[in-house]
């Protein structure tokens, strides 16, 4: 019998008596693994060979993992440190047992959470007790982790779910086929088998010599695996505020641009946002350390400050607090993209306006929140206004029903809100697809004569700050921001999820 190379050598290597695995034919033949997987089919087509499939699954410690095994789970770390507290005794101080722990970042949230999840303890009011009976050295994912780490089988699956839910563990599954003689491979490797030589590729040199009608070619195999090759990809996220940008172009939007970090002015004064408002404390901003910002037009300034004190229009009053240029000249990352608008509407950015105009942005914000499965501390803001005569809530409505109904979301609720700078206010709430839970998706409304008369504007303005990941959410179901970004994301939901126009 007469069989190309590969399968001529693939057969004489297998077996009649033992499975053997494509690996194993590849170390024997020479021959890369796909290469012996077609020969195998083939093989097989031709009832000389059986070839079986099976899933073999692995696991693999992250980074994340690496680092956990080596300091210990946050849980653990917090318990050990509650105890040595006293918290067995009675409840202490959480803030001082998480600073004895050495947790920081998102370590501090993942021990809060697994800490009552794993029974170790109870949180309440700022303070944390610890179940002198909880047995730290029987944790069963501090085990398995150790185990993997170690190289070791684990045979715990609830473990090793908790882990690769955590991010810790990264499951990997696969194919393993083996190939085993048949009664004909057998016959035909006693009667003989010959190797014949054939090509896989047509290449210039065999057209230019006519070599290519002497030769013999092996056929394809669509069968056959392939090797999986993993390039980059825009992230999901970045897709959608792309598609978000085109949509908004698409109705009649220009884009807005401009710096992260900016003076407080811009931020929050500009949207007569009182100076002692408690969202403009450090606890919800991030302030940094760098000279004030100088290039505030001293005019602008003016108005601005006769808005806080002074208050708008006849019956205007302002604030009854404090206002300092200093404080308007310090520089924060901006919660909001919101300082880009006012930016726009003051004509510093790109000279005066004329009513009507469109504009929009899609940005990241930073702000100082708890992390959850809605909240980052940074995170991208829909930011958007309309400069026109005769706006109404009507119209700010009509236009968020217009944009969703872009993405497939047509089920928008509104509910009435307090903003210092539009009145009047409201949120956008959307139902999430999987849970059926309402979601807060953006804040809106109609600018204030506070906020408008000191930037020169005369006419209505409507503006919102929609929330991108919420978009996300609603659009494919995630129940968890952190699924799409951040250092848990779901990479295998990243590789295969495509934002469609």
């Amino acid at each position: 019998m007469q069989l190309p190379e590969s399968q001529a050598a693939v057969l004489e290597a297998a077996s009649a008596t033992e499975e053997r695995t494509i690996e194993q034919l590849s170390d024997e033949t020479g021959l890369k693994p796909e290469t012996v997987t077609g020969a195998a089919f083939d093989l097989e087509d031709a009832g000389l060979v059986a070839v079986s499939t099976a899933e073999a699954v692995s696991h693999a410690v992250t980074a994340e993992g690496e680092r956990y095994a080596e300091a210990g789970l946050p849980e653990l770390r917090l318990y050990r440190a509650a105890l040595s507290a006293g918290a067995d005794e009675g409840p202490v101080s959480m803030g001082a047992v998480i600073g004895a722990a050495d947790l920081e970042g998102d370590a501090v949230d993942i021990a809060l959470a697994n800490y009552t999840r794993k029974g170790y303890g109870d949180l309440d009011s700022g303070r944390i007790a610890a179940d002198p009976d909880a047995d730290p050295d029987a944790d069963a994912e501090a085990a398995a982790l150790a185990s993997l780490v170690a190289g070791e089988a684990v045979d715990d699956e609830d473990a090793l779910d908790g882990l690769v839910r955590r991010g810790l563990v990264e499951r990997r599954e696969r194919a393993i086929r083996s190939v085993t003689l048949t009664d004909a491979g057998v016959t035909a490797l006693m009667e003989g088998v010959e190797a014949a030589e054939t090509v896989d590729r047509l290449t210039p040199e065999m057209l230019a010599s006519g070599e290519w009608r002497d030769v013999e070619f092996s056929a394809y195999n669509v069968e056959a695996d392939a090797p999986e090759e993993r390039g980059g990809k825009v992230h999901i996220l970045r897709q959608t505020a792309e598609r978000v940008k085109d949509t908004l172009v698409g109705m009649g939007f220009r884009e807005m641009d401009g710096p992260h970090a900016d003076a407080e002015f811009w931020i929050n004064d500009c949207l007569f946002m009182p100076q002692d408002h408690p969202a403009r404390t450090h606890w919800d901003q991030f302030a940094l350390d760098v000279p004030p910002m100088r290039d505030i037009p001293e005019d602008l300034l003016d108005r601005v400050r006769s808005a806080h004190l002074e208050g708008v229009g006849d019956d205007g009053d302002g604030y009854h607090s404090p206002w300092t240029e200093e404080v308007a000249r310090e520089v924060d990352l901006r919660g909001h993209t919101t300082s880009l608008s006012m930016r726009y509407l003051s004509g510093h950015e790109i000279g005066d306006l004329e009513p009507p105009e469109r504009f929009f942005s899609v940005e990241k914000v930073y702000r100082n929140d708890t992390l959850d499965p809605t909240h980052l501390l940074e995170f991208f803001q829909i930011e958007g206004w309309v400069m026109a005569e005769d706006l109404s809530v009507r119209d700010l409505m009509g236009t968020f029903e217009e944009f969703y109904q872009q993405f497939g979301i047509t089920d928008l609720q509104f509910k009435p809100h307090y903003n210092p700078y539009t009145e009047p206010s409201f949120e956008l709430f959307g139902e999430h697809p999987e849970t059926g839970e309402l979601i807060e998706i953006g804040n809106s409304g109609m600018f204030r004569e506070e906020v408008l008369r000191p930037l020169g504007v005369d006419c209505d303005v409507m503006a919102w700050g929609l929330a991108l990941e919420r978009l996300l959410m609603l659009m494919y179901g995630f129940d968890d921001i952190r699924d799409v970004h951040g250092t848990l994301c779901d990479l295998d939901l990243l590789r295969t999820t495509e934002v469609l126009h």
